[in-house]
């Protein structure tokens, strides 16, 4: 009997002491030296990939997407549009993920997108205007509308064939902060024209934020638009 509660006592004790050896290794040292070397050799990263302005307040994060609309009459009313504000670049949209979906505006309250087929209320295998209401065939022909109307300009017209695709379709995950450098391009006279700058000017600026591919071979040239965005308030203010 004695014998029984001496080892039961000792194997008590082993697991204590292994215990605590275990969480100041895994909890205490392991998180310390990893959150140090995070901190030195990638800050930015480790703290959130912060961007900041010109004053040097944050803005938001360079892996999360905004929007850029006018304020509503409003505020309270749900069922009011939100309006782009087109002295800015816009994002790629955040409401093609249907109604399924409470991230209707770049939301950070979940991150998903629609299991919609691309010719989801296409018409004989056809996107067209007689696309069934709400289906993504009808979204997406109703953002390329908005999409061409809103970027012409007096002396600049957005042809149909010109849009790309990420103009009018949202991405996997709902919080996109990337555009192609096509769809940067295509507002590039619109965003002069409401800021009274020059083309060129507006230009220079996405050719200074357009990042490119990954190692030269991975992925897609990207514009990051809270950046861009970023870059634009600081040129308009001086």
């Amino acid at each position: 009997m004695n014998n029984s509660v001496g080892n039961t006592a000792r194997l008590i004790g082993a697991g204590l002491r292994a215990l605590l050896v275990l969480t100041v290794i895994c909890g205490v040292l392991y998180p310390l030296a990893v959150t140090g070397v995070a901190q030195a050799l990638f800050s930015d990263k480790a703290n959130g990939s912060e961007i900041r302005d010109k004053s040097g307040h944050v803005v938001g994060s360079s892996l999360i997407g905004q929007t850029y609309n006018l304020p509503k009459k409003d505020p309270n009313d749900p069922q009011e549009a939100a309006k782009p504000d087109l002295k800015w670049f816009q994002p790629r949209p955040s409401n093609g993920l249907g109604t399924n979906s409470v991230n209707t505006q770049y939301s950070l309250v979940l991150s998903g997108a629609t299991n919609r087929s691309a010719d989801n209320g296409a018409v004989n295998g056809t996107c067209t205007k007689a696309s069934e209401e709400g289906s993504l065939c009808a979204q997406v022909i109703a953002a390329k509308e908005a999409v061409v109307s809103d970027n012409s300009t007096a002396t600049y017209k957005v042809k149909p064939q010109d849009v790309p695709a990420d103009a009018v379709t949202s991405s996997g995950s709902g919080l996109d902060p990337n555009i192609s450098p096509a769809y940067a391009e295509l507002q590039v006279h619109r965003v002069a024209e409401k800021n009274g700058l020059t083309v060129k000017q507006v230009e220079k600026l996405v050719e200074d934020h357009t990042t490119g591919r990954t190692l030269g071979f991975m992925g897609e040239p990207r514009v990051n638009v809270l950046e861009l965005n970023t870059a634009l308030k600081a040129l308009t203010k001086g």
